[in-house]
């Protein structure tokens, strides 16, 4: 090759350099990203150099030090901490995910990121005050703690006081020590740029209704408010102040009696007389009864997301406010909604994209469930469905075929089969899954959780076979035997979370299943049987796969052959195993 044809390849590969360094920050797709830094040297430095945004899905994965040297420009970081096991108490109350070590590493190497998000994670109020006080605190606009505990009101203070650039700070469903509301009222002082503010589902009970309004009249952007229990018929004066607002949940109504004479009735909904803002279109007011319902007719029409979980509403109820919302297209209820308000649902909510059903107390169960018929209904009128999370008192092959043939946009199915009869006519469900997976083409995360004899091995081999998509899945009562996950593992090439429970394998058909799913990076059973050594699970060794095992955190539990059942956690790890293992839990499989 001569010196002319050297310069032209040099001067080629160059400008194609040139050409990546442009279209490679539009890809944001993480796996595209992870895919392109693979093919050469150059475009590896391209992705360091310009990715943005990171998800860590498990905090123990890798290391802060390894992820910025790996990203030095990171301006977004999402980190997970616990298990999702820690939400149903599955898990020892010191397992870990502190974030410790994580928020040293982002203020020491004075880090460019601008949005932190922690999610089921430990946080101390030292956290949040190294935090605040630092360089990374002065220009930090999103901090989410989500499903975390740890800290206090004195953490927020410093958030409040310090960090003057927030825009969204989000605290849902955590558990936070309350010493006062000192935190909210300097942040009613010190801010005018809050766009997000959520202290949703907290035990945060001294808040005060002049700072709520202080923050809407100080911060023209603030288009979402969700708040802890607060007197709705106090926050008047926000509502009016609040003109961009968008999103409101939480507050609360003072009971009224069941039998209460109609004129104190009347008196006491003038209290409640909100003039919600001219923007408001995603709501969700707590225990908001049949009676305070019509407070939300004026605003229903134009209502596009609404909360009902912790709404104090009858089936009638339901049925009465969702006939009233056509353009509705998120909502999450209790299954106390039941077939009837589904089949209201597929009558005037023809937009609905993601939808959500938890269960109640067993009361609202007699009074009224969710079935496969109400399956059906929604399935054949709600079929711009991307989202479907539902609890059923039965189910049928039919009515998940049903949900392959209409439901074409899906990617997100979740369905619990309560335990409210024993026995299910149409058992098992092969079928019906199989025609699931088979119609609904883009489904991404897939939760099956059935009763004894639900599914059989055949069952499984077909969820194997059908998700060739599937990167998330949660699986109960499934299979028969070992041959069931050996014959599932052979399909779901993309799945890269997995998780099982009420299991029938061995040890060792877990081993050579996790062999088998070369995508998976996160694996975690609960209740599969196990050895006395645990020696078998060696068999599913990998480069940097790390295997924690988890006892009982009750009493000990055996299935109906008298063996013992266990808990297992596996993931890789670019880090090594983590040295905060509590003592009560263990290490089965070394590094290689």
């Amino acid at each position: 090759m001569n010196f002319i044809s050297t310069c032209a390849i040099s001067k080629a590969r160059s400008y194609n350099n040139t050409v990546w360094e442009c279209v490679i920050p539009y890809i944001q797709e993480p796996q595209d990203r992870a895919a392109i830094s693979l093919v050469c040297k150059s475009w590896y430095e391209i992705d360091a150099i310009t990715r943005k945004h990171i998800t860590i899905a498990l905090c123990y994965t890798t290391t802060a030090d390894l992820l910025l040297r790996r990203f030095p420009h990171l301006e977004s970081l999402k980190l997970k901490g616990q298990p999702r096991a820690v939400m149903f108490s599955l898990v020892p109350n010191e397992w870990g995910g502190y974030v410790t070590p994580w928020i040293k590493e982002i203020v020491e190497s004075s880090s460019r990121i601008k949005a932190l998000h922690f999610r089921r994670m430990i946080v101390k109020d030292s956290d949040l005050e190294l935090l605040a006080t630092s360089e990374t605190g002065k220009g930090l606009e999103v901090l989410k703690l989500d499903y975390c505990r740890g800290f206090s009101t004195d953490g927020l203070l410093h958030i409040s006081r310090f960090c003057r650039s927030i825009k969204t700070l989000f605290m849902e469903e955590c558990t936070i020590l309350e010493n006062d509301g000192e935190w909210l009222h300097e942040l009613a002082l010190k801010n005018t740029v809050l766009e997000n503010l959520n202290f949703y589902l907290t035990d945060l009970v001294k808040i005060s209704s002049e700072d709520l309004e202080l923050i809407a009249r100080k911060c023209a952007s603030l288009v979402s408010m969700k708040i802890s229990d607060c007197d709705t018929s106090d926050l008047c004066g926000f509502f009016q102040s609040a003109t961009s607002l968008e999103e409101f949940g939480g507050g609360s109504f003072s009971a009224l009696p069941e039998q209460v004479d109609e004129g104190v009735l009347n008196e006491q909904l003038k209290r409640y007389s909100i003039a919600f803002p001219p923007r408001l279109c995603r709501l969700g007011l707590t225990f908001l009864g049949k009676t305070e319902m019509p407070i939300v007719f004026s605003i229903a029409s134009r209502l596009r997301k609404l909360d009902l979980l912790y709404a104090m509403l009858d089936t009638e109820g339901h049925c009465l406010l969702l006939q009233r919302c056509p353009n509705l297209e998120i909502l999450a209820a209790r299954i106390v909604i039941g077939d009837r308000g589904l089949e209201v649902l597929a009558q005037f909510c023809k937009r609905m994209k993601r939808l959500k059903f938890e269960r109640g107390d067993e009361n609202e169960e007699a009074e009224g469930v969710i079935s496969h018929k109400g399956l059906i209904a929604l399935s054949r009128g709600c079929i711009e469905l991307e989202h479907l999370s539902l609890y059923v008192s039965d189910i049928t092959n039919a009515s998940l075929k049903c949900v392959g043939t209409y439901l074409k946009n899906l990617q997100n199915f979740r369905l619990v089969l309560i335990e409210k009869q024993q026995k299910f006519a149409d058992f098992p469900l092969d079928n019906g899954v199989r025609s699931l997976l088979m119609g609904c083409h883009k489904l991404r995360r897939f939760a099956l959780c059935l009763r004894p004899g639900g599914l059989t091995d055949v069952g499984l081999s077909y969820i194997g076979r059908y998700s060739p998509k599937v990167r998330w899945m949660l699986l109960h009562y499934v299979g028969e035997s070992d041959k069931g996950i050996l014959e599932f593992s052979k399909g779901c090439p993309s799945l890269r979370k997995l998780e099982m429970s009420a299991c029938c394998f061995s040890e060792r058909a877990l081993a050579v299943a996790v062999l088998r799913l070369t995508s998976l990076r996160y694996l975690w059973v609960t209740n599969y049987r196990i050895t006395a050594s645990g020696g078998n699970l060696i068999h599913m060794v990998r480069p940097n796969w790390i295997t924690e095992l988890i006892p009982a955190t009750q009493a000990p539990v055996h299935n109906v052959n008298g063996e013992v059942l266990a808990h297992i956690l596996a993931y890789y790890s670019l880090a090594g195993q983590r040295t905060d293992l509590p003592s009560t839990m263990r290490h089965l499989i070394l590094n290689i």
